[in-house]
């Protein structure tokens, strides 16, 4: 049985929280500037889908660079097929 890391539980898991709610929080953000530069020009909602979707984008490309950059938390499936265990 493997000891247990002092980063595992509620340390582990506010991580990816917290990389949920920026993921959320740029799509939201960024669909709000739309629909304010939409007002702000009264034009069609042209910048609100834009913003929408430049926002969602950006959050995904910001997330993924994140986990790929996140070494220790890759599967292990990897090694053990590679070993031939």
């Amino acid at each position: 049985m493997e000891p247990e890391r002092p980063d595992s539980g509620w340390g582990e898991g506010t991580k990816y929280l917290a990389t949920g709610l920026r993921f959320a929080g740029a799509i939201v953000l960024f669909t709000l500037g739309g629909l304010a530069l939409d007002r702000w020009l009264n034009t069609l909602p042209l910048f609100l889908i834009a913003g929408t979707v430049l926002g969602a984008v950006l959050a995904f490309v910001s997330v993924y660079r994140e986990l790929q950059a996140d070494r220790e938390n890759r599967p292990t499936w990897h090694e053990r097929h590679r070993d031939g265990k």
